[in-house]
């Protein structure tokens, strides 16, 4: 088991695994709307898993452009004050198909959220791309449209997402299982 600054760290999704699954989904993706296509990173945690996914969407032919966009469900705490844009996009959506990508679905909020908006600035269609679907955590109607692995109910980090802004730079997916020993 890796030990990353004291904790150790147990693999969920390996590189291969996740490098392989990316390859799939654009393929995925690629069968999708894609007239006029714009991918927008829901940033942070995303990052990662959307630099990936969007080479491997050029790998198989597509040509997207590319946006990013900041949004906070949580206001100073943990109880959800709703959603709000800290970073917008400066592209208009008016009439394309949009790709919002995200590290993990969980309740749904946020994403719900990016995707009404979209429609309400006039795309033409919005779908989703997460690397995680934790449905155990949902509180809303909302399905993504490309999931690249199922996620149990567990703390994961890496790949992009973090704890107290730490482990975002593992290139696997992991459960925190406790301190090194």
């Amino acid at each position: 088991m890796p030990v990353v600054r004291g904790k150790n760290i147990e693999p969920l999704y390996s590189a291969e695994t996740i490098a392989a699954r990316n390859i799939e989904l654009a393929r995925q993706i690629g069968e999708g709307p894609t007239n006029d296509l714009l991918v927008i990173a829901v940033l942070k945690g995303s990052f990662i898993f959307a630099a990936d996914l969007i080479r491997a969407m050029h790998a198989v032919g597509l040509a997207p452009e590319v946006e990013f966009i900041t949004l906070s469900s949580y206001g100073t705490g943990t109880v959800s004050q709703g959603v709000r844009i800290i970073k917008d996009i400066d592209s208009d959506v008016h009439g394309r198909d949009v790709l919002l990508i995200d590290d993990i679905l969980e309740s749904g909020r946020t994403l719900l959220f990016a995707k009404e908006l979209m429609y309400e600035r006039g795309a033409k269609s919005v779908s989703i791309a997460v690397l995680l679907d934790k449905t155990v955590k949902r509180q809303t109607d909302l399905h993504a449209d490309y999931v690249g692995f199922e996620c149990p109910d567990y703390f994961v980090v890496g790949y992009g997402m973090d704890v107290a802004y730490a482990f975002r730079e593992l290139p696997f997916v992991g459960i925190v299982t406790g301190d090194a020993e």
